[in-house]
């Protein structure tokens, strides 16, 4: 089975998480489970590894009110125009703040991927959201994820 981390990820945020990423029950039995649902190794240890990232840029954040955001090269590389725009979009809709911006692309970074999806940097921007008890950020990104258009929602 040709697994990411993405699939990982997605996977224990489809399975697991309910309202705290941080909340994962049980992570030696989670990683039983995930190994014996046919994922490998390295990739449920680098989904792991990832989130324990994540929790300490969640425990560490700091309060950046506005900024303007100038992408790096290495940044460049990994994060195409379509997703830059994408982060701007978020940005400027309320979705994202400067302070959670920052972390995406920490954990963007991170990443062994030599370019990242606009539908991977979706999932990415989610779980940081989830992270952060934002739960109108949080639905507003879930929507955005599933697709789910206004009309959709009565």
């Amino acid at each position: 089975m040709k697994e990411n981390i993405f699939d990982v990820l997605i996977y224990l945020f489809e399975n697991y998480f309910d309202d705290d990423i941080a909340l994962l029950p049980d992570s030696e039995g989670v990683k039983s489970e995930l190994l014996q649902a046919g994922f490998e190794s390295a990739e449920v240890n680098s989904a792991f590894d990832w989130l324990g990232g994540l929790a300490k840029q969640s425990d560490s954040t700091s309060s950046i009110s506005s900024s303007f955001r100038i992408f790096g090269a290495q940044e460049q590389k990994k994060l195409d125009i379509e997703c830059r725009d994408f982060l701007l979009f978020l940005e400027h809709g309320g979705i994202l703040t400067a302070s959670t911006r920052e972390i995406v692309i920490d954990r963007v970074m991170v990443l062994e991927h030599e370019a990242l999806s606009l539908e991977e940097l979706k999932w990415t921007v989610l779980m940081v959201l989830l992270s952060q008890s934002d739960d109108v950020a949080f639905s507003r990104m879930e929507d955005i994820v599933y697709e789910l258009t206004p009309a959709l929602l009565h």
